[in-house]
Order: C-alpha cells, then sequence, then structure tokens
C-alpha cells in the first residue's frame, strides 16, 4: 500500500479506526471521512474530515474534493460509513427503513459517485464496501438493515460491471463484528464466535491490495467461526 492514498468513510468507527490504523502502518496515506464533527488533528500521513453526512452527495462531492486538494489523487475507497437499527416489521415504521436506507446504501452510493473519477484515474482504483451476512438470508428484526445491506450487494456488482477493467469493487460481508457496541448489546453470545475489527481489516487490505487486481464483483463472506 505505500504510497496509495485511501479513503475511508466512518472512520471512528470500531472498525473504521482498526481500519485506519492497519492502512497507515501497511504503507498508505489515509483521508479519514466522518460524520461526527469530533475528528482528531490532521497528521503528515492522514487527514481527517469531520462533519460530513455522506447521505448527502453535495457533501460526499465536497469530502472527496478537499481529499483530492490535499494529495492530487485517491486510490482505494473504503466505505464503511454505516448502521444498524433491529426492529420488527410488524411494529416498526418506514422510518427506520428509509434511515437504513440512508445511512447505509446511499453513504457508499454517493462517495463512491464522488471518486470514481479519481479512481479511474489510478493504475489500481479500488473501492471496497460493507456489505453482511444477514442480507442474504434475513431473520427476525433486521429487516431494515438487510433490506439496505442488499442494496450494497447490488451496488458493488452493478459498479463492478460499470467499472471493469478501470477499478476494482468488491464487498465484504461480515456476520456479526466483535466491537464493543455489539458485546453490550448481546452480552450472553459467544464473543469468541465473531469477526473482529483487525480479522476483517486483513481481508479489505488484501481487496484493496495490487494482489486483487483480478478480483472484482466480489460479495466475499467473513463469517467468523460460527
Amino acid at each position: 500500500m505505500n504510497g496509495k492514498i485511501v479513503v475511508i468513510t466512518g472512520a471512528s468507527g470500531a472498525l473504521g479506526q482498526v481500519m485506519l490504523e492497519r492502512a497507515v502502518a501497511s504503507g498508505a496515506t489515509v483521508a479519514a471521512i466522518d460524520h461526527s464533527a469530533k475528528t482528531p488533528a490532521s497528521t503528515p500521513d492522514r487527514l481527517q474530515i469531520g462533519g460530513v453526512d455522506l447521505s448527502d452527495a453535495a457533501q460526499a462531492d465536497t469530502a472527496i474534493a478537499a481529499v483530492v486538494k490535499q494529495f492530487g489523487k485517491i486510490d482505494v475507497l473504503i466505505n464503511i460509513a454505516g448502521a444498524f437499527a433491529f426492529e420488527n416489521i410488524a411494529d416498526g415504521n418506514n422510518k427506520s427503513w428509509e434511515t437504513m436506507h440512508r445511512l447505509n446504501l446511499l453513504t457508499a452510493l454517493n462517495a463512491s459517485r464522488a471518486a470514481i473519477p479519481h479512481l479511474t484515474s489510478s493504475k489500481a482504483g479500488r473501492i471496497i464496501n460493507i456489505g453482511a451476512m444477514g442480507a442474504l438470508q434475513a431473520g427476525t428484526g433486521i429487516g431494515p438493515y438487510a433490506a439496505s445491506k442488499a442494496g450494497v450487494h447490488r451496488l458493488t456488482e452493478s459498479l463492478a460491471a460499470e467499472l471493469k477493467g478501470k477499478v476494482t469493487v468488491n464487498a465484504v460481508l461480515p456476520s456479526t463484528i466483535d466491537t464493543p457496541a455489539n458485546r453490550r448489546d448481546m452480552a450472553n453470545a459467544d464473543f469468541s464466535k465473531w469477526v473482529t475489527p483487525d480479522e476483517l481489516a486483513s481481508v479489505i487490505l488484501f481487496l484493496a491490495s495490487d494482489a486483487a487486481s483480478a478480483v472484482t464483483g466480489a460479495l466475499l463472506p467473513v463469517s467468523g467461526r460460527v
């Protein structure tokens, strides 16, 4: 990853923080884009851009333009920004469906669209999205989330076909990620079976690397030890 400019959305989350540190350790220069306005100070190897709502196309355009202004190019886009909500369909409402669609699908769509002109100029353009195993077969209470992540899967496949030969586009499909929030919400679960952020980051780094130049349109399960 030496010399590559990597954009990470949702950089302040549990996976985003690990991904940022792993990317920097691999030799990349990272632009961290996040909804939170409370971002750390920028350093020579990382640009911090906070207060960005990527579900708004104009804000996504502005954030990506700031990255290009700072570094002159973008080689890799890692779309981590997203959210989870548990709600049964029968006693739920449309707001949760709209929220999941906006935070999980539109964020990836807008960031990708804004970055495409720059990624196609790179000799090794990459987009990696975060899908979900739960979107392959949704269970009780995850209908809104699963539907939005299924949209991410279809976005990945369609964009991979559209950009074939120019930019690779892939998605990782984790099961439950071992984060403090998930441990708190599922206190009785067997955490040892979950995927760690570091394990998931390793798979993402592979897809971002030159070694994965022939991989595009993949929906790669990262299901831990279930």
